[in-house]
């Protein structure tokens, strides 16, 4: 397994905690009357389009920009009936756009929705985060959260995919896998869904690629085989059943088979 430097990144103490700072702020409210989903005849074109150009310029140029390479494509093949309604798929956030090589690997099977950091949205990227099918995560406002989960309801019930980074943060080229916070198998489980894992892990960079273009690593999403709810046991416990399974399933899919970390976040630290 090829492990990155990651020496010149300040990784926060918190495993869930951010370190980039988002220098740009354009002022949106999230409340309750925020369009987490837009549909307005205007965004659904700008969409289009954007799609389009990923299709024709951005996934291509993914090869070369980060040396993506996906596995496990059959898994979406084989599980087509139990995905059909709509999942709810995780991977490890280990790069900025990252998402992109999600959104490649699944576009031919289904175009996929995003649970973004609030202020990546209000950021100078929010934009584009939002036609990629962003949707801010409200903070501190019990109506706006309401909203916020009748929005994913509705997404869900469409047999919609939804994506969500459950480290809670982007870390650059790190290797472990983080602990996961709870939200994905509880969006899962209130919405009778299953959870489909991947994982990225890092290949070794040709000697072009380290010398002339300073890559760190190239990239493989793997795709795993869809997890679902335990129905014998509660619902609390089938909620932490189902993220330690998942976090297990990612590890697994990244190639790790003794991660420091605990499968579910409690104000974890850092293992250095």
């Amino acid at each position: 397994m090829y492990i990155p430097n990651t020496d010149k990144y300040p990784f926060p103490n918190d495993t869930a905690g951010h370190y980039l700072e988002v220098k740009m702020d354009r002022g949106i409210i999230f409340n309750k009357d925020y369009p987490y989903v837009d549909n307005s005849s205007s965004f659904k074109f700008k969409r289009f389009w954007v799609r389009l150009l990923l299709r024709i310029i951005v996934f291509p140029f993914s090869i070369f920009k980060m040396g993506i390479k996906i596995k496990g494509k059959r898994n979406l093949k084989y599980y087509k009936k139990e995905l059909s309604n709509g999942a709810i798929t995780i991977a490890n956030h280990v790069a900025m756009w990252d998402y992109i090589c999600v959104m490649k690997a699944l576009h031919n099977f289904k175009w996929t929705y995003l649970l973004s950091w609030d202020k990546n949205v209000n950021g100078d990227s929010g934009p584009l985060v939002r036609m990629v099918g962003g949707i801010p995560i409200p903070e501190n406002d019990t109506d706006a959260t309401v909203a916020f989960n009748h929005t994913i309801k509705k997404l869900l019930e469409e047999k919609n995919f939804l994506h969500i980074y459950p480290e809670g943060s982007m870390w650059e080229f790190y290797t472990p896998i983080r602990p996961f916070k709870r939200g994905a198998a509880s969006i899962a489980i209130k919405n009778n869904k299953p959870i489909l894992p991947m994982a990225f892990s890092y290949r070794k960079p040709s000697w072009i690629g380290r010398k002339i273009f300073r890559k760190n690593a190239n990239f493989t999403l793997s795709i795993g085989k869809p997890l679902f709810a335990n129905p014998d046991l509660d619902k609390t416990s089938q909620i932490d059943d189902l993220t330690i399974r998942a976090h297990r399933a990612v590890c697994a899919l990244a190639g790790q088979r003794n991660n420091p970390y605990e499968p579910i976040y409690n104000n974890s630290k850092k293992i250095d």
